[in-house]
């Protein structure tokens, strides 16, 4: 009976294993590829968002000093969009690539070898992971685009998606407990920065290994054309609203969680590990069905059901701000995120393979400028920290903008469920009408594999547009 009991569960759950392994083998091999690539690297996501944060306001109990850190990450990310597209006319894309990952983890190195946390030492690591962090989200943006198209972008960011909640679940766990643990265990010293020291090992060994991945991989470089650019296509203007929007949650969302833990929950790494778990556990499975099962028409809906679970946690904080409340954010915000992006990116490659076809111009000209509009709105939501924590400074820096900036951002991005559906009724009339070309603009063959047959034409100068074959 107990051999039964065991069999059972096995018999349950290995074919349905199987069969997704084998769905995931059905797409195309460099789309394979990039996944795994990016769910090694998602294990060192979680330690350069949550933990380098705690660390800083662990060490210097400075709010401030915190989003000093994340603004230069912020100004670094564009800055090396720009740089990047002139090293892709030199440079292989995966050399480039895997050379940012392994650079993200040079600088989380870097941060735990100061001495004194300053803030010019803070500025000039936070800048080096930012610059770092442009090398892997050009490239990334670009392969994504050219391995990839609107009929299999949700399975793909449903895969990518459901890596990055297992390991938002996991690494925040292990990580967390490790530091606990080696202070009460005696590990390493009993030293808490020993412990950071020892994660930040680990982070530079699996960009290392993400690294030899993505070089099984045969991906070609965008032609070598301009990519700078001034004036754009009303509708890409329309969609730098949105990358506003987005961003300005951006700028609290990797910063946020960590102080609120820290300052108003009054715990530790493992508090903060235990609730990056609660949120992700759940949606992990939920975001590989909404690839598996959603359509492009459902994104809006998913999208905006994101941006009410975000504003409900700023809401639920600012309304308790005690350590029920913040555990209320963690959950709503680690449900949110997820919806958001999965949504959000396949509008922004649809948007991008649109504009591009109609301005006969290189992709990458659009993924550098939409980088632009996401550090204006980042640049926005860490200013509101900043003004918010100086106008009020209270009995503890920072308290009153943790508490209420959240809401103000949450209720704020509640405008872009408008915005995207604008865009996104654009986008079918432009394609109902034949001016729309589902054919990515200087984009590798690959591209095209399993093409959305109803949204393909071809244009050509002088001509009406006609079906592709």
């Amino acid at each position: 009976m107990p051999r039964l009991a065991f069999q059972l569960p096995r018999s349950l759950f290995l074919p349905h294993l199987l069969h997704e392994f084998r769905h995931f083998r059905s797409y195309p091999r460099n789309m394979r590829v990039l996944l795994l690539t990016n769910m090694l690297y998602a294990f060192v996501l979680p330690v350069l968002n949550v933990f380098v944060a705690a660390y800083v306001m662990g060490k210097s109990k400075d709010v401030r000093l915190v989003v000093a850190y994340q603004l230069a990450v912020y100004v670094g990310i564009p800055l090396m969009f720009y740089v990047n597209g002139f090293l892709l006319q030199h440079a292989n894309v995966k050399r480039l690539y895997s050379l940012g990952m392994m650079l993200s983890g040079a600088a989380v190195a870097a941060l735990m070898t100061l001495g004194t946390l300053d803030l010019a030492g803070v500025a000039a690591v936070g800048l080096l992971l930012g610059l770092a962090a442009g090398v892997v989200w050009a490239n990334r943006g670009y392969l994504v685009l050219s391995v990839t198209d609107d009929a299999n972008r949700n399975y793909y960011y449903g895969v990518e998606n459901f890596f990055y909640m297992i390991t938002s679940v996991l690494v925040p766990l292990a990580a967390g407990w490790f530091i606990v643990a080696a202070q009460e265990q005696s590990w390493l010293g009993a030293s808490r920065d020993q412990a950071y020291y020892a994660l930040a090992a680990a982070v530079c060994l699996l960009t290392v290994l993400a690294s030899l991945v993505v070089h099984r991989g045969q991906f070609a470089n965008p032609p070598p054309t301009a990519f700078i650019y001034f004036r754009f296509h009303p509708l890409w203007n329309r969609f730098q609203l949105l990358a506003v929007l987005k961003g300005l949650a951006q700028g609290s969302i990797v910063t946020a969680p960590a102080m609120l833990i820290l300052a108003v929950a009054k715990g530790q790494e493992g508090a903060l590990g235990t609730a990056q778990a609660i949120g992700g556990a759940v949606s992990a499975f939920v975001l590989y069905g909404l690839g598996r099962l959603a359509r492009p028409g459902h994104r809006l809906g998913i999208f905006a059901l994101g941006l009410a679970l975000f504003a409900l946690g700023g809401l639920l904080n600012a309304i308790l701000f005690n350590a029920p409340g913040v555990w209320l954010y963690m959950i709503c915000q680690l449900a949110a995120c997820p919806l958001l992006d999965f949504a959000y990116c396949p509008i922004e490659m649809r948007v991008i393979e649109t504009v591009a076809a109609l301005e006969k111009r290189n992709q990458l000209a659009y993924l550098c400028n939409h980088e632009l509009g996401l550090f204006l709105g980042r640049a926005a939501g860490c200013g509101l920290f900043l003004f918010l924590t100086a106008a009020m400074p209270g009995q503890v820096p920072g308290e009153f903008a943790l508490r209420y900036a959240l809401l103000v951002i949450g209720a704020v991005q509640l405008l872009s469920v408008p915005v995207a559906g604008a865009i996104l009724k654009t986008i079918a009339a432009l394609a109902a009408a034949g001016q729309a070309a589902h054919e990515p603009a200087a984009i590798v063959p690959a591209a095209a594999e399993g093409g959305l047959e109803e949204l393909a034409y071809e244009l050509k100068p002088g001509a009406q547009a006609t079906p592709s074959p």
